[in-house]
């Protein structure tokens, strides 16, 4: 008895993720489906206490406006009416009921693609029949993975843009805090390029988030300002408009462009598109960074839980780029031979100086660029046992990767 309560007290204390033989990103992934579970209950009943009312409200306003004008014309025949208003309800969806511009014109149709390729889809412009439907299954499977890539395209470009401005202001600080050695700079900067520069310093997560928040609400309160007296909306209807568009959410109760007229149309077209795109890439960006500051809160969970997960076994061993795990193993087997080699070579001083040099020398002197080279073929060695598991992908992919990489999330 006393031996299963110690076993049950180590195995709560090692927790629940070493007792069920899961490892960190398995630990990660099934808190993260939790959060999200939780997350999207709560956020189920705040809108349902938010607009359940005024869904009873409206429906209740729709049907007493429709009592009143049936009673006031009371010859109208009620089925004939209803059928009636169904007509009108799909002629209005279709886009050809009322004032409003055709739907399918080269314009039309551009802004219609817009909308497949970049995911948002608003609803109100959709292929009616058949072939449009089965070109849009290909259509849309090519631009949206086209799409995706640009948008991680971008989000590398903009993310090494920030990492070098953020780099320059933290070397002009350095400098200006008498930190930096110009000549250091000057000479490193001569043999190395500015890419494997950037490599070696990494900017705040923390600080591209507020960057990319700061660019996202600046282009949204721009394409505001012109969305509010060219569509006729207020402008917190813009603001929002312009959140749902960028976000690729595209719920459809605000579409722009819709009108059968503008004032300006092509102008207002070409700026519209222009700040779709800018808006949907910084969006993009942004969500990418937040979901970093998001898997470090994970982190932080699962370590505040003390949940112990399983780590892949590493060697034992210390080892660094002069001996690897299984180099120094062996070589604290060999280490009285190479004691005694040290010996021979101290007694015997640098025999046949005038012929070739000693191999002790030799490796003193090459000690630094040997390592290296010992360091680079093990990891290289380690890499192709890796990639021979007939695994395709190894690490993160995708925009993760890019952030990885770029930001230095890879070693926290």
């Amino acid at each position: 008895m006393v031996v299963f309560s110690g076993s049950m007290a180590r195995s709560g204390h090692r927790g629940c993720c070493y007792a069920l033989h899961l490892r960190e990103d398995n630990a990660r992934f099934i808190l993260l489906f939790v959060v999200l579970g939780i997350y999207m209950i709560t956020g189920a009943v705040v809108f349902m206490i938010l607009e359940q009312d005024n869904e009873v409200l409206e429906k209740q306003v729709y049907l007493d406006r429709l009592d009143t004008f049936l009673r006031a014309y009371p010859s109208i025949n009620r089925t004939d009416f209803d059928e009636i208003l169904q007509i009108h309800a799909e002629a209005d969806s279709a886009g050809f009921a009322g004032t409003k511009r055709p739907r399918w014109d080269f314009p039309g149709s551009f802004y219609f693609v817009g909308t497949v390729v970049s995911t948002i889809g608003f609803g109100m412009t959709t292929p009616r029949t058949v072939a449009g439907k089965i070109v849009l299954i290909f259509y849309g499977f090519f631009g949206c993975a086209g799409t995706i890539l640009f948008f991680n395209l971008f989000l590398e470009r903009i993310i090494t843009f920030l990492a070098y401005i953020l780099r320059s202001i933290h070397e002009r600080e350095l400098k200006r805090k008498g930190l930096a050695n110009g000549s250091n700079d000057s000479r490193r900067g001569s043999q190395v390029s500015d890419d494997d520069r950037l490599d070696t310093w990494k900017p705040s997560v923390y600080w591209v988030m507020l960057i990319l928040f700061l660019g996202a609400v600046i282009v949204a309160c721009c394409a505001s300002a012109m969305y509010h007296p060219v569509e006729d909306w207020t402008y917190f209807e813009a603001i929002y408009f312009c959140f749902v568009t960028f976000a690729t959410i595209g719920f459809g109760d605000y579409v722009v462009s819709q009108k059968e007229s503008y004032p300006n149309v092509h102008l207002y077209r070409f700026g519209n598109f222009i700040f779709i795109v800018i808006g949907c890439c910084c969006i993009y960006s942004l969500f990418n960074v937040a979901s970093i500051v998001i898997k470090q809160l994970l982190n932080w969970i699962i370590k505040k839980l003390n949940c112990r997960c399983r780590r892949r076994k590493k060697s034992k061993g210390r080892r660094n780029a002069i001996t690897p795990g299984h180099i120094h193993r062996g070589s604290k087997m060999n280490k009285s031979k190479a004691v005694t080699v040290e010996c021979d070579s101290d007694s015997d001083g640098r025999r046949n100086s005038d012929e070739m040099i000693s191999m002790r020398d030799f490796l003193q002197a090459n000690k630094i660029s040997l390592a290296m080279m010992q360091k680079q073929l093990w990891e290289t060695s380690q890499r192709g046992m890796n990639s021979s598991n007939g695994s395709g992908f190894q690490g993160p992919v995708g925009p993760l990767a890019i952030l990885n990489r770029k930001l230095g999330q890879e070693e926290v």
